[in-house]
C-alpha cells in the first residue's frame, strides 16, 4: 500500500448537515423550499453542478456565480466556527501517519471551503490536499484521485480510497484504487476490490494493506 486518500464531506467531517443547511438557506433566497430528496441528488458532486441543479429546481433568474458565492460564503462562515469529525476518522489517521504510509485530502469541494475545514482539522497532517480547483473535471470522473496519486509519485492501484458517495467510490473505481465505503446519505453496494462498512471505527491499518493485496 503506497498512499491512502480521503474524501472530506461526509467522510472526514460530518459537513453533510451543514451544506443541507447552507443549501435550505439559499434555496429560501431562491424562493424556492429544498428538501433532503434534493441533497441526496448531489452528494459527492460539483459547487458547479449543485449550482445549476438548484437554479432549476428553483426556477429563479440569478446568476450562477451570484448562488455560489451564497454557497461558498455560507459554508465557509459556518465551518470556520469548527466541524465535527467523523468517528475513527482522526484515529486511522494517525495510525496511517505512524507507519508512514503518505496520506491526501480528495475532495469535490472548493479550496475556500476545504481550507474552512483544515483549519480547525489540521491542514498538516494531509501530504496533499486536492479540492475542485485543482482539476478540471470533478468525481465522478477519476482525475481528482489521479492527481494526488500523481503528487504524491504514487500508484493509483496502490492506494485505498476512503469514501462516502457513490459519486466518490466511482471516481476511486476509475483510477483503479481500492475503496472503502463509509455510506452516508446514499447506499454502496459492496464489490471486488472495495468494503463497504458502517463506521471507520471498524477499520484497522492492516484491513487496508489487505484491501490493496487482494
Amino acid at each position: 500500500m503506497e498512499a491512502v486518500f480521503f474524501d472530506m464531506d461526509g467522510l472526514l467531517v460530518d459537513s453533510e448537515r451543514v451544506w443541507l443547511e447552507i443549501e435550505t438557506e439559499v434555496m429560501a433566497r431562491l424562493g424556492a423550499e429544498w428538501t433532503l430528496a434534493h441533497q441526496a441528488h448531489l452528494v459527492g458532486g460539483s459547487m458547479e453542478r449543485t449550482v445549476d441543479y438548484m437554479l432549476a429546481v428553483s426556477g429563479a433568474d440569478v446568476p450562477p456565480e451570484t448562488v455560489s458565492e451564497w454557497m461558498t460564503g455560507g459554508m465557509v462562515a459556518r465551518l470556520t466556527d469548527g466541524v465535527h469529525v467523523m468517528p475513527g476518522a482522526s484515529e486511522l489517521l494517525e495510525a496511517l501517519r505512524a507507519e508512514g504510509v503518505p496520506v491526501a485530502l480528495v475532495t469535490s469541494s472548493l479550496r475556500q471551503i476545504a481550507d474552512a475545514v483544515l483549519k480547525g482539522f489540521g491542514r498538516e497532517r494531509f501530504d496533499c490536499v486536492v479540492t475542485a480547483d485543482d482539476v478540471t473535471r470533478t468525481k465522478p470522473d477519476p482525475e481528482p484521485y489521479l492527481t494526488a496519486a500523481r503528487l504524491l509519485g504514487v500508484e493509483p492501484v496502490r492506494c485505498v480510497v476512503l469514501e462516502d458517495s457513490p459519486n466518490g467510490v466511482a471516481a476511486a473505481t476509475a483510477a483503479g484504487c481500492a475503496v472503502v465505503a463509509v455510506p452516508s446519505l446514499l447506499p454502496v453496494e459492496a464489490a471486488p476490490g472495495r468494503l463497504v462498512v458502517s463506521s471507520l471505527t471498524e477499520i484497522r491499518v492492516e484491513d487496508l494493506r489487505t484491501l490493496v493485496g487482494s
